[in-house]
């Protein structure tokens, strides 16, 4: 890996036009995804990657004019101190949000790149063109306010934020909660039920593991089997599969691990408090989502657990 200040005239230049063909096709790729959901937003990023394949014309008129037709294959992973830039596959599902501000970076980045390089350069044409591109690239929040102005007024980008919350919460959310009410309530019942049975605290951490585990794969394979996301909008089966099974066991094992403690009764109280905490989460996050009152979804949480949750110490302790 070559550090930033071994590189010549020619090879910084070849790496700039490596940069700016990669931002331009990432940008392009933003584009792409974006399309069909946000096409305001999508249209910005297909200006932006023509602003970034002009500089790239540019750096290469001035390259063959200086050093010829051959450009050397140098990339910002070959430089030391460059950080890689993330691929849209990074991002799904796409949101807006994240896709903004690595836009941002992404400029800030080049800005900074353009004006080190432009430090560095001894022929005229050359400091020229850097200096204008880091100038360009410094301005370019500014230009890309322009772009959202005349592509993204107010109302297109609050319809464009809100269809981006729908889709977190359908494609997030709802089968996160699914699976965290599952965990957290199902598993309650076997968990005590073994506790209040054998009194001992490691067999009761293996139930409830297994109960965890069995109920998070099962969940899992459910809610990626139920809907292929294509109608109803929620997106890949597979990604709220593993959100689903993920939240399934973690809302078993939450009230499980603390059945490492060798003490049973202590074990048992510091379970009683994370199944407190475990259905108030619940509870704020429907609440938070899905615009449940917040007494209501406390209530109704609550209840369920201490049903589920009497009816396995009754059980064990039978």
């Amino acid at each position: 890996m070559r550090a930033f200040n071994s590189l010549s005239e020619r090879e910084i230049l070849a790496l700039a036009i490596a940069n700016e063909e990669e931002d331009g096709r990432i940008y392009a790729d933003f584009a792409e995804g974006l399309r069909d959901d946000y096409p305001d937003t999508a249209h910005i990023f297909t200006d932006m990657a023509k602003e970034e394949d002009s500089h790239r014309r540019q750096l290469i008129d001035t390259y063959v004019e200086r050093f010829g037709t051959h450009i050397p294959l140098i990339r910002r992973q070959d430089v030391r101190g460059f950080a890689p830039r993330r691929a849209i596959w990074q991002f799904r599902p796409l949101g807006l949000d994240a896709v903004r501000a690595h836009a941002r970076q992404m400029e800030s980045d080049a800005a900074r790149f353009y004006q080190q390089a432009a430090g560095r350069a001894t022929d005229t044409a050359v400091r020229r063109l850097l200096g204008d591109l880091a100038a360009a690239e410094s301005e370019h929040e500014q230009t890309a306010g322009s772009i959202v102005e005349k592509r993204l007024p107010g109302d297109v980008r609050e319809r464009e934020d809100d269809d981006a919350r729908r889709r977190f919460v359908l494609q997030i959310v709802q089968p996160g909660l699914v699976g965290l009410m599952d965990g957290s309530v199902s598993t309650l019942a076997p968990v005590f039920a073994a506790a209040f049975a054998t009194h001992s605290t490691w067999s009761t951490f293996l139930v409830g593991l297994a109960a965890s585990i069995g109920a998070g794969i099962s969940m899992g394979f459910a809610e990626a089997l139920a809907d292929d996301g294509k109608l109803s909008g929620r997106g890949t089966p597979y990604l709220r599969g593993l959100v689903c099974g993920l939240m399934t066991m973690a809302g078993g094992i939450g009230h499980t691990l603390p059945y490492l403690v060798p003490a049973f009764w202590t074990a048992t109280g510091l379970s009683f408090a994370v199944v407190v905490v475990e259905l108030a989460i619940i509870a704020w996050i429907q609440w938070r989502y899905m615009e449940t009152p917040p007494l209501s979804a406390m209530a109704k949480v609550m209840l369920g657990g201490a049903l589920v949750l009497a009816a396995g110490i009754l059980i064990g302790s039978g």
